[in-house]
């Protein structure tokens, strides 16, 4: 947006605050409430990306606010080594969420850091600083998680991590290794891994993957490929990291996304979807991982580590979480949104495809399906319509991918709005197409 027409609280704002993104929304928001967000001037735009994809039961949500409350009442902030309840309580109600195997939390603030403490364990345990990932993950933006995201943040930084390597996505719908069209045959990993084989130099420490890729164009780990990559790890005495800041907490139908796929990570990371909009993340692990990095000195303080007002938010979301059956919710509607943008895709030649599952769904928009050619302009002034008729839709804008629009609305929508997003992206790709 050029300067002149910047609304003035943007063009004043941009006279204190860093611009950490590029250019910042010209909407400026007041309020948020279950499934909206409302601006200063009145609109009221239904959001489809969650925040942060965070709010996951909704903004806002009740519960949240008197455990913010009551958490507040109690006490905000301790020193690192002390516990409270609250901390105490949230680490065995999500050990007894989880199978044996993941039995020990440590409680953090963001994705970033949760990956981190992660990272800095498998090394310890492992005694090596070798790290594998995906070609387009993303697992923070701190040294250590930036390292192994493999997107569009990493050109001009200098040096990462040593050890750090990557391998090509499942992307089904472009193969990285031109073999499959439309389903994965799992022969990139083994391509990827013949790779990283010939370069590690024998010390191997982890591999760090999401079960489902989201800025990366939701690319999606299947059972057979994911129970792939547990046995190549374990073959080689790497620890498997299953960051789920995204699909926990029921966004795909189920509490967890590996609960689908019969295997069990090593370490597990919780972020966005535990502190449903506040800062809280976590580390989960074995004891006798915990037992090794203890014995081995292992030492992780930061200034808000075990903080006991967010821990209180945790606990007020698994009550939602099991109370209000999200899980469920979001196996429903996920089936009913991905059934209406297919019947989208039959009215529009631009979808190219629709994947993903549960609440989290991917829609590539190309300039035709036979080509599959890369049509990000396109997306971009898709989603620049949806936002002007009221509807928030994040598509990535990563360079040489064609626009992916990462729909993951609250757990908590509706039918009904599920229609009106729906009816929106409809007439925002027909609005769009129009003035072509």
């Amino acid at each position: 947006m050029e300067a002149d027409k910047k609304p003035k609280w943007l063009q004043e704002a941009e006279q204190t605050l860093i611009r950490y993104c590029g250019e910042f929304s010209p909407l400026l928001i007041t309020k948020a409430e279950g499934s909206y967000i409302y601006t200063d001037d009145g609109r009221k735009i239904l959001d489809f990306t969650s925040g942060q994809m965070c709010s996951v039961f909704g903004h806002n949500h009740p519960k949240l606010l008197e455990a913010m409350r009551r958490g507040g009442e109690a006490s905000l902030h301790l020193l690192s080594t002390m516990l409270s309840p609250a901390v105490i309580e949230l680490s065995q109600k999500l050990a007894e969420m989880l199978p044996e195997g993941l039995d020990r939390c440590l409680f953090v603030n963001t994705g970033s850091e949760s990956n981190e403490v992660a990272l800095r364990m498998a090394k310890l345990a492992s005694g090596g600083f070798e790290v594998l990932g995906f070609v387009g993950s993303w697992h923070g933006m701190t040294a250590g998680a930036q390292s192994h995201t493999y997107s569009h943040t990493r050109k001009g930084y200098g040096p990462v991590n040593p050890g750090s390597m990557a391998i090509p996505a499942p992307y089904a719908y472009r193969c990285p290794i031109k073999h499959c069209s439309g389903s994965c045959d799992t022969s990139c990993l083994d391509v990827g891994m013949a790779l990283t084989d010939r370069q590690s130099v024998g010390a191997y420490a982890a591999f760090i993957a999401e079960p489902i890729l989201s800025a990366a164009g939701i690319v999606e780990l299947s059972p057979d490929y994911i129970k792939k990559l547990k046995q190549l790890c374990e073959d080689r005495g790497m620890y498997l990291i299953l960051d789920e800041a995204q699909t926990a907490f029921g966004r795909l139908g189920m509490h967890f996304a590996f609960q689908r796929d019969g295997i069990v990570p090593d370490f597990l990371t919780l972020s966005k979807t535990l502190g449903g909009g506040l800062p809280l993340a976590a580390t989960i692990t074995s004891k006798e991982i915990e037992e090794i990095c203890y014995e081995r000195g292992f030492v992780y303080i930061t200034s808000h580590i075990s903080d006991p007002l967010p821990a209180r938010v945790g606990l007020a979301m698994i009550d939602i979480l099991v109370d209000e059956k999200m899980s469920e919710n979001a196996e429903t509607q996920g089936v009913y949104l991905k059934q209406q943008l297919l019947a989208l895709q039959e009215r529009h030649e631009c979808i190219g495809d629709v994947r993903g599952r549960g609440l989290l769904l991917g829609v590539e928009i190309v300039s035709d399906r036979e080509s599959k050619e890369p049509a990000p302009e396109l997306g971009h002034r898709i989603s620049d319509r949806c936002l002007e008729l009221g509807l928030s839709m994040n598509i990535v804008r990563l360079p040489g991918m064609s626009g992916v629009f990462r729909i993951a609305p609250p757990l908590s929508v509706s039918k009904d709005e599920i229609d009106l997003a729906i009816s929106i992206l409809d007439q925002a790709i027909t609005d769009t197409r129009d003035k072509k």
